[in-house]
C-alpha cells in the first residue's frame, strides 16, 4: 500500500511543511508514504504522469488558494487513467466547507479538515493496517454509502508532539525553510481564516532552541517562521530572539510575521543588537483609515505601528516588510491613496500591495452582500469591486501594483525614485503617473530586460521633468551599478572611454586589492541624496560584498586623480 503526499507549490523555491509533517507524524507508516514536490508552474500533464507513474493506492493533496484549482483538475484526470486510487484533500482551501467540496466532486473520496497529523496518522492506519474505520477518525469528511458524512473536527494538539521534519536538508536545497513555532492567531481579522480559531499554542522553548541550533549549524541561508503573529507571547519571542542572538552564525536569516503595536522597548533594544540581515519583520499594515480598522476587527492604531516601524528602522540593521490591503470595507479610492502614501512615508524595505481575498468561512464572506463585495468566483477569490471601490478604481491600483512591485520593492531604482519623487505632490501620484505611461505606450503586456525597465523609468523622467534629464541618467546609472557589473554600458549612461587610462592607473594604485575582484569604477558627480553637483569622484563597486538588507554593491570613495 503506498500514500502519496502531493505538494503543489507556487514556487520552486518554498517548500510545504505541511506535507513533511505529515509524514514526520505517521513514522509507523514512514515506507508506505513517499511525498511528491511540484509547482503551479509545472505543465499538468506532467504531473499526472509523475502520480500514474508513482503507482499510488492513495494520494492526499495539500490544497492552498494557490493551487486548488490546479489540484481538482488534476485530481479528477488522475481518478479517469486510476479508477481505483482514492484521492484525499487536505488544508486550508477546503477544510471550512468540506461536504460542500465532496459533494461537488466525485472523484474525491475525502477530506481532511483542521489539522492534519494525527488525522493522517489514522489514515494511514486506515489504508496500511485496516485497523480503524472511517467512522471512528476524527477531523475527516467522507464518502460512504449512506452519502457523504462528516465527523467530529479533531482536538487541538500539543504543539510539542510534531515532529521535527528537517533532520535531512538535502531535499531541501535552493529552498526556503519553513519553521513553525506556534499555531492560532490571536487576532480575529475578518479577512483572515485564523480568526475562527483563536487559540494560540505554542512549541516549548528549549525544544525550539534544539531545532534551530540545527539550522544554525548547517548554515540555512533563510528560516521562514509561519507562525501567524510571532511576537504574541513576549517569552516565547525574547526567548527565541535572544538565542539567534547570542549564536549567529553570521549567515541566518530569520523571517518573522508579527504586530508591531506588540513591541515593547526591551524587544526593540534587544533586535538593535542583532547582526544586519540576522532578522527581517513582516507587518500588516493593512489601511490607516480607522474606520476601515475598527470594521476589520484589527483594533490597531497606526500610530503604534508608525512608532514602531519609525524606530526599528533608525537602528539600520533590520529588513522591513510591509502590507496593504486594497478593497477593504471603508476604504475608497482617496483614502487607499492615503494609506498608501502613509505606508509608503515608513520608508520600509518592502510594501506589498495586496488585494483582499474573500475567503471561504471567513467573516468578510459572511458580510460580503453587506460590502457589496464583487470578487472572482475561482481562487483566489480576489475582489473585484466594493460599495466603496469600483472596477475601474481596482484596475487602477492593480497597475500601480506593479509598478511598485518593478520600481519600489525590487530595490534597483531607489536613488532615481527619491529624486524623482519630489516633482509630485504625494508619491502614489508618481507610481499613478508612471502606470499610466507604462499603459500609454503599451509597455504592460511586453516582455521587459532588466536594462529596458531603467530606460522606460529614465523616458518617463524626462516626460515629467526635462530640466533634470542629466541628473537621472547619472542617478540611474548610479543605481544600475550598485547592483551588477554590466557588460555594455545603457545609452542614457555617460560614455567612460576617456577614463580607459585613469581607470587602469587605479586599479594599479589606490584599488590594487580589488584589481582581480568582481568590481567596477564609476566617475560620479552627483550628491546621488539630492541630485546635486559635486566634485568628481571615483566611485569603487565592489559586487563580492553585499548589504544584506538591500543586496547593493559595497561602494568605497576615492577622489579623482
Amino acid at each position: 500500500m503506498k500514500i502519496l503526499l502531493v505538494a503543489i507549490n507556487a514556487k520552486y523555491i518554498h517548500s510545504n511543511l505541511a506535507v513533511y509533517s505529515l509524514k514526520a507524524y505517521s513514522r509507523e507508516y514512514s515506507t508506505n508514504v513517499e511525498i511528491a514536490n511540484f509547482t503551479i508552474n509545472n505543465r499538468e500533464e506532467q504531473i499526472i504522469k509523475d502520480i500514474y507513474k508513482s503507482g499510488a493506492d492513495v494520494i492526499a493533496f495539500s490544497t492552498y488558494i494557490w493551487n486548488v484549482d490546479m489540484v481538482h483538475l488534476i485530481a479528477t484526470e488522475l481518478k479517469k487513467v486510476m479508477p481505483n486510487v482514492h484521492i484525499w484533500l487536505g488544508g486550508p482551501e477546503v477544510s471550512y466547507d468540506a461536504v460542500n467540496v465532496l459533494e461537488s466532486h466525485n472523484y474525491l473520496d475525502g477530506i481532511m479538515m483542521g489539522e492534519g497529523e494525527a488525522t493522517f496518522y489514522e489514515l494511514a492506519k486506515h489504508y496500511v493496517d485496516d485497523a480503524i474505520e472511517f467512522s471512528d477518525i476524527a477531523g475527516i469528511a467522507y464518502r460512504s454509502e449512506n452519502g457523504v458524512l462528516a465527523n467530529s473536527m479533531r482536538p487541538l494538539m500539543n504543539m510539542d508532539d510534531i515532529p521535527f521534519v528537517y533532520s535531512d536538508l538535502q531535499e531541501f536545497d535552493n529552498r526556503i525553510i519553513y519553521y513553525e513555532s506556534s499555531r492560532g492567531c490571536p487576532y480575529s481579522c475578518s479577512y483572515c481564516l485564523s480568526s475562527i480559531d483563536k487559540s494560540v499554542r505554542f512549541r516549548s522553548l528549549e525544544l525550539v532552541k534544539k531545532e534551530l541550533q540545527f539550522f544554525l549549524d548547517n548554515k540555512v541561508k533563510q528560516v521562514k517562521f509561519v507562525d501567524r503573529t510571532f511576537n504574541c507571547k513576549r517569552e516565547h519571542t525574547m526567548g527565541i530572539w535572544q538565542y539567534i542572538l547570542e549564536n549567529d552564525n553570521g549567515v541566518t536569516n530569520f523571517h518573522f510575521e508579527i504586530a508591531a503595536n506588540l513591541l515593547n522597548d526591551e524587544e526593540l533594544c534587544l533586535i538593535s543588537k542583532m547582526r544586519p540581515g540576522l532578522i527581517q519583520l513582516e507587518i500588516g499594515v493593512q489601511s490607516t483609515n480607522e474606520k476601515t480598522i475598527e470594521c476589520i476587527d484589527r483594533k490597531i492604531k497606526f500610530e503604534q505601528i508608525k512608532r514602531v516601524v519609525t524606530k526599528v528602522n533608525s537602528f539600520g540593521n533590520i529588513h522591513q516588510h510591509l502590507d496593504l490591503i486594497a478593497g477593504l470595507p471603508y476604504e475608497d479610492y482617496e483614502s487607499f491613496k492615503n494609506s498608501f502614501n502613509d505606508v509608503y512615508a515608513l520608508e520600509p524595505e518592502q510594501l506589498q500591495l495586496g488585494f483582499l481575498k474573500v475567503l471561504k468561512g471567513s467573516n468578510m464572506q459572511m458580510r460580503a452582500k453587506e460590502y457589496e463585495l464583487v470578487y472572482k468566483d475561482r481562487a483566489p477569490y480576489e475582489v473585484m469591486s466594493t460599495k466603496w471601490l469600483d472596477f475601474s478604481k481596482m484596475l487602477c491600483l492593480k497597475n500601480v501594483e506593479e509598478m511598485l512591485e518593478t520600481y519600489y520593492n525590487s530595490g534597483q531604482y531607489r536613488y532615481t525614485v527619491k529624486f524623482l519623487e519630489k516633482s509630485f505632490a504625494t508619491p502614489y501620484d508618481m507610481y499613478f503617473a508612471l502606470s499610466e505611461y507604462y499603459e500609454k505606450n503599451g509597455l504592460y503586456d511586453v516582455k521587459h530586460s532588466r536594462i529596458s525597465r531603467y530606460t522606460h523609468l529614465y523616458e518617463f523622467a524626462k516626460s515629467v521633468d526635462a530640466t533634470n534629464e542629466q541628473v537621472y541618467a547619472k542617478l540611474l546609472t548610479y543605481d544600475l551599478y550598485l547592483r551588477e557589473k554590466l557588460k555594455t554600458r545603457p545609452a542614457f549612461a555617460i560614455d567612460q572611454v576617456e577614463h580607459k587610462q585613469t581607470i587602469r592607473e587605479l586599479y594599479d594604485t589606490v584599488f590594487a586589492d580589488y584589481k582581480n575582484k568582481m568590481t567596477h569604477l564609476e566617475l560620479v558627480d552627483i550628491d546621488v541624496t539630492t541630485g546635486k553637483d559635486i566634485n568628481p569622484s571615483w566611485y569603487l563597486f565592489d559586487y563580492t560584498v553585499r548589504n544584506p538588507l538591500n543586496d547593493d554593491a559595497k561602494v568605497i570613495i576615492c577622489e579623482k586623480m
